[in-house]
């Protein structure tokens, strides 16, 4: 089992779900800090402007961003995740919270992670979301909903295992074919070109 990099930012969190090994690295993006601190849990980086946070935190080890950058505070912090060699990422509070935006910000730094020889996933209290390359994977959990999106063009993708089987089936950003599928048993999906958003609801640990 590989090590993880935790980075937690401001949107919704549940600390149960955030349960590292003693070799994992937990990083707050900005604001995730006060998440944390009201957990009790004490991160090992913190990464941010300090916009949203309010002031500078004391006691642990900081990179402090400029406040006017490219990069958003979460994209930073997998920058300096994948620096420490890290190439497995659980991303917490990612969605969710007052701005969408910051949703969609934070679905392309899987994006990002994939195109840098990592892997990510953004853990909601109610879904995880992962981007899928050419490959077969196995539903982590059984029963309940996910959806598959076709990211940044068309894929080929097979489904097995579900309520709605796929074979070598065309998915197209254009129109969502593979939203609201449902695991019957073991369910396994392959991605045989393009990439795909795998959005699985309802995940319990």
């Amino acid at each position: 089992m590989s090590r993880i990099c935790h980075v937690v930012g401001a949107g919704d969190f549940d600390p149960a779900l955030l349960s590292p090994a003693e070799e994992d690295l937990i990083i707050a993006a900005d604001a995730g800090l006060l998440h944390l601190q009201n957990a009790g849990i004490k991160p090992h980086l913190y990464v941010g402007d300090g916009d949203s946070l309010g002031f500078q935190p004391r006691g642990l080890e900081t990179v402090v961003l400029p406040k006017v950058k490219d990069d958003t505070d979460t994209l930073a912090a997998l920058r300096e995740g994948l620096r420490r060699g890290y190439r497995r990422f659980y991303l917490y509070g990612a969605l969710g919270g007052e701005r969408f935006s910051h949703s969609i910000a934070n679905v392309q730094t899987l994006a990002f992670l994939s195109s840098n020889g990592a892997e990510g996933t953004l853990i909601h209290p109610n879904c995880r979301v992962s981007l899928l390359t050419a490959g077969t994977f196995e539903m982590q959990s059984q029963g309940g909903y996910f959806s598959l999106f076709a990211y940044g063009g068309e894929a080929s993708v097979t489904v097995e295992g579900a309520k709605y089987p796929l074979k070598e089936a065309t998915l197209s950003p254009l129109f969502p074919l593979g939203v609201s599928n449902e695991s019957q048993g073991a369910c396994r999906i392959t991605v045989h070109s393009g990439r795909v958003l795998l959005i699985a609801e309802s995940f319990r640990p």
